[in-house]
């Protein structure tokens, strides 16, 4: 699953560091989700999309395999 998030951070000034704490996970988790190596959870994504103020769905680009 491709996702928009380390676009949404850049254009915020957000590092990793700063994003990680905010969702309360580790930065290797940041870095994860945005290298397309890891899948955020639901919850997790809701806190992500919270944070940047959009929706799931603007943020996780899901495609059908």
């Amino acid at each position: 699953m491709e996702n928009r998030i380390r676009e949404l951070r850049k254009e915020n000034g957000t590092t990793q560091d700063e994003l990680a704490y905010a969702v309360g996970v580790t930065r290797q988790t940041i870095i994860s989700l945005e290298n397309g190596k890891y899948n955020a959870s639901l919850q997790l994504a809701y806190k992500i999309a919270r944070h940047f103020g959009k929706s799931i769905e603007e943020i996780f680009i899901f495609e059908e395999e």
